[in-house]
């Protein structure tokens, strides 16, 4: 024991080979089914809407600390992570071929670190690769290990989502054998090389970590924003999964309570700034109770963690790295290609504000119009329509000098003036608007493009809210959105470009 063991899998196909086999033996149990479900749902369902950045977990992608969440990373958005915490024993509890303690060891003081890396695909998936304990090399070697996750559902705003995942990690390497057989060792929770976690024990089950599948739900609703309270979201998780989530109840040292594979988390989203926001985090991630802060700032995300908060030190002195609470760290910096400064903004989900409900005047006494109003409108022209703030069509009239007319007889809105206006709210005498200021728009900087121009209601939806003033996209844009709307007054619109140029 002590010495890395290159030889140990030179009788198999390799940890990517048994990856392999297992994928397909578990779809081939399937009968077609799972396939059948997961394509379904990434070529059918819509995309989703826009729910609040996830933090970094300590070693497995977007998440909370150590569970995943139904959500994954927008599109080619990439996450690096460096993890860690610290763990000191005053003894270490030993175990025999059977599983059962047998004795003490020395005293253990270590830092165990752990990077992992992630990149979202067509906003339906997440995939990355994870290596484990760094500073480990010559007790077990490195861990590696693939993980990922298929978003099947996402709400547009509120509600629920639901995601299918798995994550993959190689086993440790000694050099000891038992009774002239090597012996298949097993990965843990914890992400270090253990020599205690076996496949197999004598005449006991023993871990099955290397393949973890799970299903996870998770709730997305906003916060109250108002008072003291800033913008704010929180969510709900509800897993199950296999392998780590469950694996290893039989063994007092490593899981003396476990929850059969079941796993639960919420987290409340707090947005600090424009560009930056705070995460609280609390879990159970089968065994242990976890809870944590994470701080994005415009993507550089700094978080620290109380491990294992639920178990007790033993009476008679501390044995198990897995029963005693710790403290952990992360460091995560997520890039973004598409983003000005390729670090990714952290987003809130979406706003919008209700609707505007006029309540018109009371009508006031006769009004009589006579000729000379109507004496100023020319020769009316074809009736036509204008696209409001409202996002609704409006039939007028235009004559030949340009004027908006209204009414029978028709008449110059502008001679009608206070007394009537058209519905909205308008970007037209807005600083912004006149300075040429970029608009700050769903983690985007959109630029002002083009003149103004006339645009059918029918054809854009309204989207959010800019200064007090709505912003409408293409019916069948896509989100991240590239290219939106704004009323400048009745009838004229600006178009705005995500700027992509750096």
């Amino acid at each position: 024991m002590g010495h890395f063991n290159r030889s140990a899998t030179t009788c198999d196909r390799g940890p990517l080979g048994r990856l392999i086999d297992r994928i397909a033996g578990f779809l081939a149990m399937s009968r077609g089914t799972l396939p059948t479900v997961i394509l379904f749902f990434v070529l059918v369902v819509p995309t989703a809407g826009q729910t609040p950045t996830m933090p970094s977990t300590q070693r497995y992608g977007s998440g909370l600390l150590d569970i995943p969440v139904s959500s994954v990373v927008p599109h080619l958005h990439v996450a690096t992570t460096f993890s860690g915490f610290w763990s000191s024993l005053g003894r270490r509890v030993e175990i025999d071929e059977s599983g059962q303690a047998s004795g003490f060891g020395p005293v253990t003081r270590e830092f165990y670190e752990d990077v992992s890396a992630s990149v979202g695909l067509f906003d339906r998936a997440e995939a990355g690769v994870t290596v484990q304990t760094l500073n480990d090399v010559t007790r077990g070697g490195d861990m590696w290990g693939l993980f990922g996750r298929i978003r099947l559902w996402e709400p547009v705003d509120q509600g629920l989502g639901f995601a299918v995942g798995g994550r993959y990690v190689t086993s440790p390497s000694f050099s000891d054998s038992s009774a002239g057989r090597a012996v298949k060792y097993a990965p843990g929770r914890l992400g270090f090389p253990d020599e205690r976690l076996r496949a197999s024990y004598k005449g006991e089950r023993g871990l099955k970590t290397n393949l973890s599948l799970y299903g996870v739900a998770t709730a997305y609703l906003r916060g109250y924003d108002g008072g003291f309270m800033p913008e704010n979201d929180m969510t709900f998780s509800l897993g199950y999964g296999g392998g780590m989530f469950s694996g290893g109840s039989g063994l007092e040292f490593y899981a003396p309570s476990t929850s059969n594979g079941w796993f639960v988390g919420t987290s409340l989203h707090l947005a600090a700034g424009e560009r930056s926001n705070l995460t609280l985090m609390a879990e159970h991630n089968g065994f242990d109770v976890n809870v944590g802060a994470q701080i994005d700032l415009n993507g550089i995300r700094i978080g620290l963690q109380g491990l294992a908060l639920n178990h007790q030190w033993p009476t008679d002195g501390q044995f198990s790295e897995y029963q005693k609470p710790k403290v952990g760290l992360t460091l995560s910096v997520a890039i973004c290609p598409r983003e000005p400064s390729f670090l990714c903004r952290p987003r809130m989900m979406r706003r919008t504000e209700p609707d505007t409900i006029y309540i018109p005047p009371p009508p006031p006494d006769t009004v009589l119009l006579d000729n000379s109003l109507s004496s100023l409108s020319v020769e009316v022209g074809e009736p036509t329509s204008i696209c409001l703030a409202t996002g609704q069509n409006v039939p007028v009239h235009v004559n030949a000098v340009g004027d908006t007319l209204v009414g029978t007889p028709p008449v110059p809105v502008a001679s009608l003036r206070p007394a009537m206006t058209f519905a909205g709210n308008y970007a037209g005498s807005a600083f912004w608007y006149l300075d040429d200021e970029v608009v700050l728009f769903e983690g985007g900087d959109f630029q002002k493009s083009h003149d103004t121009f006339p645009i059918d209601c029918d054809q854009i939806l309204r989207v959010g809210v800019f200064q007090g003033v709505p912003v409408f996209a293409v019916i069948s844009a896509q989100r991240p959105l590239a290219v939106i709307f704004v009323p400048v007054r009745p009838g004229v619109w600006q178009r705005y470009e995500r700027d992509v140029s750096g």
